[in-house]
């Protein structure tokens, strides 16, 4: 490797030096493959690289996976599962009378909420009916979903620990409520690797021109593992990612003399101090030269017929929308990005919720069934696991005073999410919830434990996969989670 860098004689190392430096790295790798180095895979393989591409090192599940990728619709602020998915007539019996002490339990409320005087139950405006072999009630404001029915698994006894939105959404994308753990797409990457060395394995879209609650980027972050394993934000923009063109008067050939410069002088540093830092900043250089030509390609939709963006709507047509984000998120699937991650915000109704959460819905109602229906005929939902769902739910009462135009406040204690292809039974409903929507009542699903679930149907055991870091093994579920075995197929 030195003498390739052709480095002035007086640079070179000493044969003595050379080989008591070699001695102590090869018992170093003895040592780490003796101890463990926290990789969860058992062994790497090379695929086949895309046309034009390099090999791709891709690691083995730990048993036969049933999904090769995740698509998760995170629909942030907290969607109401009282007015979607979990019918509760006896609410709707009950409007306006008080909650009864004995459903709170003592629970704990929000600030926003806690100091009511008065707290009255207050039903769904909005109608139900039941759809798919499953029954699922299904809100009237979800048509396009009513109608794929068949293919969801309606998990109705979510529950979390998060009563607050920046926890929560942290807790759910990371397995923590504080910033700084590894978001689930990172997990994904480190476990199994990537399948495309022309694009990144993990990517991000977020909706254009939504308000509500912030999102970092700690929550498609790597955290504590290597950079490389980072989710890559795609903007509705001429340039999708930040920094990647070459500047005014840099050609692609200088590009690539200088990226061979830093790989040289990398490897000259990494030769000094083996530091996986430094094998990362390499690979992240290569992988942003390759990406100059990649994402444009990927990320144009002027290649789809008229009838995909029939399927998807008008507003597929529209770069950033959600409708769009879901027919690039088929894009991004084919061509092996293995974890993607939409973010449609402003589910947070604290207020006026009869007017807004319809908006809400007809944003994102059409987009999400397209999807389904796209990835089945392209013979892709078999494999392909998609998720549906927030922080959170809200609450069965209203937040201030009773009105028509009323909102709910956060509600950790049970909500709802939906799973599709990726090896769940679909036209099934899993759990249920007190007669008036406050408790779980049979079947609850923690947050590890749909965490667990996710990474089982990749191939992977949530208990096996681990990194040390700072004297300790952490993993993506903590110190629980189960795999919830009675939604898989």
């Amino acid at each position: 490797m030195l003498d390739s860098l052709s480095l002035p004689e007086n640079m070179l190392l000493p044969r003595r030096h050379f080989l008591q430096s070699a001695g102590l790295g090869l018992g170093g790798i003895a040592l780490a493959e003796m101890l463990g180095d926290g990789r969860a895979s058992a062994g790497a393989t090379v695929a086949e690289p895309p046309a034009g591409g390099e090999p791709v090192l891709a690691r083995l599940p730990h048993f036969a996976p049933k999904a090769k990728r995740v698509i998760y619709l995170f629909m942030s602020g907290g969607p109401s599962q009282l007015d979607l998915f979990d019918y509760k007539p006896a609410l709707v019996q009950r409007n306006g009378e008080q909650l009864p002490d004995s459903v709170r339990g003592g629970q704990r409320l929000t600030g926003m909420s806690g100091n009511q005087s008065s707290i009255p139950m207050v039903g769904s405006p909005f109608q139900f009916a039941q759809h798919g072999p499953g029954g699922a009630w299904i809100s009237e404001l979800l048509p396009n979903t009513a109608e794929v029915a068949g293919e969801l698994c309606v998990i109705r006894s979510m529950f979390t620990e998060s009563i607050n939105h920046g926890p929560g959404v942290t807790f759910l994308q990371t397995g923590s409520q504080i910033p700084g753990r590894p978001s689930m797409g990172a997990w994904l990457q480190y476990g199994l690797g990537n399948e495309n060395s022309n694009l990144p394995g993990f990517v991000v879209l977020i909706t254009k021109g939504k308000g509500g609650q912030p999102l970092g980027a700690h929550l498609w972050g790597a955290g504590f593992l290597p950079a490389e394993y980072q989710g890559l934000q795609f903007r509705p923009a001429k340039d999708p990612v930040l920094y990647l063109n070459n500047p005014d008067g840099v050609s692609s050939e200088s590009r690539r003399l200088m990226l061979d410069r830093f790989s040289a002088l990398h490897a000259h540093a990494l030769a000094q101090a083996p530091e996986p830092g430094i094998q990362a900043r390499i690979s992240n250089y290569e992988m942003a030269f390759r990406m100059q030509s990649s994402i444009p390609e990927v990320t144009d939709l002027s290649a789809e017929t008229e009838a995909t963006f029939e399927l998807y709507g008008p507003d597929s047509r529209t770069p950033g929308t959600f409708a769009a984000n879901c027919l690039q998120a088929r894009r991004l699937a084919e061509k092996g990005v293995r974890f993607i991650q939409l973010y449609h915000q402003d589910w947070d109704h604290h207020g006026g919720l009869p007017g807004a959460i319809p908006k809400l819905c007809k944003e994102t109602d059409r987009g999400c069934a397209a999807l389904l229906q796209d990835l089945k005929q392209r013979g892709m939902l078999d494999e392909t696991l998609v998720v549906w769902g927030g922080e959170f739910g809200r609450t069965n009462y209203c937040q201030g005073k009773l009105s028509k135009n009323f909102g709910r406040d956060h509600h950790p204690r049970c909500y709802s999410v939906w799973l599709a292809g990726g090896g769940i039974r679909g036209g099934m409903v899993y759990g249920e919830t007190d007669e008036l929507g406050y408790n779980v009542a049979a079947d609850g699903v923690h947050v590890h434990d749909l965490q667990a679930t996710i990474l089982n149907q990749m191939g992977l055991d949530h208990e096996a996969l681990t990194y040390k870091f700072a004297g300790r093994r952490y993993r993506l579920t903590d110190v629980h989670g189960k795999v919830v075995k009675a939604v898989l197929a």
